[in-house]
């Protein structure tokens, strides 16, 4: 209840109040896990920094009675245009999870896309929202436990089908190691002796781990014979689960709804996903978490935009913070964007009551900066509301 009285207060105005809040919740290796990046993390500031290198031209002297927030994504109408990026371990943040990050999707009304690597069952995910929820597909555990999932998400609902393509192996995210993330989700209680003192330091997050059950397993990759997936097996299993075009094939044969291709850079990459049958892709890097130094997603958007050239949607991730990178991101040419981050912050902080206040954040950002730019509806934006740099060159 603390918590909740704090989202209320003056004190919860932006994001990056949400992430102090959230700091100071979870144990170190837990927070750097979600707060941390691949490497010298230099993609991971870029993709925040791009947004400040582009600048508004608003219209001066504009009366704007209602303003138009919606738009329309694979079909599903949203309220404002973002979604709840899939984010893996977040039943570790909060034991709520991906069930409460879907719930206050729903409520807010616009979309949440579920991680393959997530502890709450896709079924109970999808009857927590009201709103549209994508299943987003890692190939670990083999075929066989993909078509398992595949087949239970089609029946449980989920109305698209996001594939990642930029994971052949895990980043190497530099803070994960030296924090104990592994040990914290091992089984060996000698190896996590030297974790033990920041951990206790954070009584609520481990009273709740611990009334949770402790370290969940993965529900959604039930391997034969087996049953679900431990959670540590996570980062040897994606080497052996790479996804190639060609996988695009094999899954098409299971799954007849929009596929949703998430990972890329580049508009050749963009085009062979046109080619390959893609309702949609995703202009992303990861959040900067996989290979580091490459383009921010931001920089990279007009590219695919380009390349695509209407035949599909676009989306993007990274480095979304505050409603004016959203629309930063829209007058660039994305239908609409996908926050990570910004929402786990507030999950990691206050549990469903910290995503929905971070949802409420920035929507309201998005109406006020329209209302700024004197632009009446997100449909109305476009590259004229916003200035680039010179050297960022569609190729």
């Amino acid at each position: 209840m603390a918590a909740n009285r704090a989202l209320r207060s003056s004190q919860v105005v932006n994001i990056e109040d949400l992430r102090q809040l959230a700091q100071r919740r979870l144990p170190k290796s837990v927070f750097d896990y979600l707060d941390g990046g691949a490497e010298a993390e230099v993609t991971l500031a870029e993709n925040c920094r791009a947004f400040r290198e582009v600048t508004f031209r608003p219209r001066g002297a504009v009366a704007i009675a209602n303003c138009d927030l919606k738009t329309r994504v694979l079909g599903h109408e949203l309220s404002f245009p973002a979604m709840l990026a899939p984010v893996g371990y977040s039943r570790l943040m909060h034991p709520g999870g991906e069930v409460a990050a879907a719930r206050a999707a729903g409520l807010a009304g616009t979309g949440y896309i579920l991680s393959t690597i997530s502890g709450h069952k896709l079924e109970d995910v999808k009857a927590a929202s009201q709103g549209p929820v994508w299943y987003q597909l890692y190939v670990l555990g083999g075929r066989e436990a993909a078509e398992g999932a595949l087949d239970r998400a089609r029946r449980a609902g989920f109305s698209a089908l996001v594939i990642t393509v930029d994971t052949p192996v895990a980043g190497m995210r530099e803070r994960d190691p030296r924090n104990g993330m592994k040990e914290l989700l091992g089984t060996s209680l000698f190896a996590r002796i030297p974790y033990v003192p920041n951990i206790l330091a954070h009584p609520g997050w481990l009273a709740s781990f611990l009334l949770d059950g402790g370290v969940p397993k993965l529900e959604n990759i039930v391997l034969p014979g087996k049953g679900p997936m431990e959670l540590i097996d996570v980062a040897s299993a994606l080497s052996k689960a790479v996804v190639t075009w060609e996988d695009l094939r094999w899954i098409r044969e299971l799954w007849s709804g929009p596929i949703v291709v998430k990972g890329l850079l580049t508009g050749e990459d963009a085009r062979r996903a046109v080619a390959e049958g893609a309702a949609a892709v995703i202009v992303s890097n990861h959040g900067g978490r996989q290979l580091d130094s490459v383009s921010p997603t931001l920089r990279a958007l007009p590219e695919v935009v380009a390349a695509v050239n209407g035949q599909i949607e676009v989306l993007m991730d990274g480095g979304v913070r505050r409603g004016s990178d959203i629309v930063k991101a829209i007058c660039l040419g994305a239908r609409a964007v996908l926050v990570g981050r910004a929402y786990a912050y507030g999950l990691a902080a206050a549990g469903h009551a910290g995503v929905a206040r971070s949802i409420e954040i920035l929507r309201a950002d998005v109406e006020r900066t329209l209302r700024l730019l004197g632009c009446p509806s997100v449909a109305a934006l476009d590259r004229s509301y916003v200035e680039t740099p010179h050297v960022w060159s569609v190729r």
